[in-house]
């Protein structure tokens, strides 16, 4: 029997209320997640916990607008030097005029390369960062790359630093600090040979990976802010 005009109707309603269903469904997950994308991107700790916090900055954020970066509660800068013994950041000696100029706080990263030599990772950082005794003290990330599938044994990787840190040390005048990701640290264990100030990650959670309790901690590593492009990790000092 042929379909009614009722029946036909009836279900073309319901096939529409279906599909306004699953719009709305839509569209509450869009603002759901767009609504998170910006908690996120704004987050960061309190500032009565941590009264000192600030960035870190590489060439994939273009050329920040420091002064307005300072006027929005960057108290501190650590700016990518050097990657390795391969090369510097192209951004690097930019960087480092514009802060000084904006009266930012500031100290040199270097990201160190299990694929390179000591030596040769100290002699880039020491040409590429001058000593400058306003500086805060270099920063040393230490992680695993995507270009370096090296993994030496513990002993071979705490020597290396040893070399490393006591070259660049006495360029800088004060000792390092470690930036030390949760894979690199679980690997070696740098935090219990190793006696420097220590620079953990984690986002959104205070970190305790290290045998020691951290100075610096990377606590949200996609913070958006005007005057720069891209995200950036947000590090925090602790009192």
């Amino acid at each position: 029997m042929a379909e009614s005009n009722a029946q036909h109707w009836g279900r073309m309603s319901r096939g529409n209320r279906k599909l306004i269903r699953w719009g709305l469904l839509l569209l509450g997950l869009a603002l759901a997640s767009f609504a998170l994308w910006n908690y996120v991107a704004g987050w960061a700790p309190s500032r009565d916990a941590y009264p000192v916090q600030g960035i870190v900055v590489n060439e994939s954020n273009g050329q920040p607008i420091w002064a307005e970066l300072g006027a929005t509660g960057v108290d501190f800068a650590y700016i990518t030097a050097t990657e390795g013994a391969r090369g510097r950041d192209l951004q690097f000696q930019a960087n480092l005029a514009a802060v000084q100029e904006a009266g930012i706080r500031f100290g040199a990263l270097h990201h160190f390369d299990l694929c390179r030599s000591a030596s040769e990772q100290a002699t880039m950082f020491i040409t590429s960062v001058p000593r400058n005794d306003s500086a805060l003290p270099p920063a040393v990330q230490l992680d695993f790359s995507e270009g370096c599938k090296s993994r030496p044994n513990r002993a071979l990787i705490l020597s290396e630093l040893a070399t490393f840190l006591n070259q660049i040390e006495a360029h800088s005048g004060t000792p390092a600090i470690l930036l030390l990701t949760p894979a690199f640290e679980k690997e070696y264990r740098v935090s219990k040979s190793i006696d420097r100030n220590i620079w953990l990650e984690g986002n959104g959670l205070s970190p305790d990976y290290s045998a020691r309790p951290w100075v610096m901690w990377t606590a949200n590593t996609q913070r958006r802010l005007s005057g720069i492009d891209g995200a950036v990790r947000w590090v925090v000092v602790r009192k």
